[in-house]
């Protein structure tokens, strides 16, 4: 989870979040690029006793600085298009994870265990062991499989909600009337932390969300499989 101090990105705990790192820090490369270029031409420009004005039909300077931007908008649409579609995938055998967002709480299902279903308030912050953190624990976690395709399906009893995960690298609308769904695949055991990221009423900032990845085996355990 982000921590102080934190200027960057959040550590990827997924490999489609690790994806969004590489893209983040290619686009960086092409930005820093532009920048750098345009400081020191403005610069040269402002100190030099030199004048353009004669300079007419420059058609090769015209032709260069039409086809490298085109240039660079590909290098930057091509990464971009292959992290869309990786973003699409689902798996078609993966576990189900069902989140329904109210106001102001979650409610969470496993469908393959019919009566494993319960809401997830957040704890009031009286209520808080040491060591727990402020306005993101809840009293129910729902515990998944590490190292499994898991389809998280999000839908909403009454306003537009959104359920993210950012070191997981998801973020998803929950819509009154409509399924949506994405694909989660932790690389290892822990606890990652999220919160509603869509503006649905006065208590918005209270409704976080929290995922306790597990082993396969305790998983099962505990689902009684």
């Amino acid at each position: 989870m982000s921590i102080w101090g934190s200027i960057n990105l959040m550590d990827p705990s997924s490999p489609i979040q690790g994806e969004m790192l590489l893209f983040h820090d290619h686009a960086m490369i092409m930005l820093i690029g532009i920048f750098s270029l345009v400081a020191v031409l403005g610069i040269k420009l402002c100190i030099n006793n030199l004048s353009s004005r004669s300079i007419h039909e420059a058609q090769t300077l015209e032709i260069l600085w039409t086809i490298l931007p085109a240039f660079l908008l590909l290098w930057l649409a091509l990464p971009s298009l292959r992290l869309l579609y990786l973003l699409d995938e689902q798996s078609s055998n993966g576990l189900i994870l069902k989140s329904v967002g109210h106001q102001w709480y979650w409610s969470y299902e496993v469908p393959s265990s019919s009566t494993h279903s319960f809401d997830s308030y957040m704890i009031q912050e009286s209520n808080l062991k040491s060591g727990e953190y402020r306005l993101l624990e809840v009293d129910n976690r729902p515990s998944l499989p590490y190292n499994n395709a898991i389809n998280v399906l999000t839908t909403s009893t009454d306003v537009i909600h959104a359920w993210a995960l950012p070191s997981m690298g998801v973020k998803m609308d929950a819509v009154p009337g409509r399924l949506n769904m994405m694909g989660i695949y932790a690389n290892g055991p822990g606890v990652f932390y999220g919160q509603c990221s869509e503006i649905c009423g006065a208590n918005h900032s209270y409704m976080p969300i929290v995922i306790e990845f597990i082993s396969l085996k305790d998983f099962m355990s505990f689902f009684g499989f």
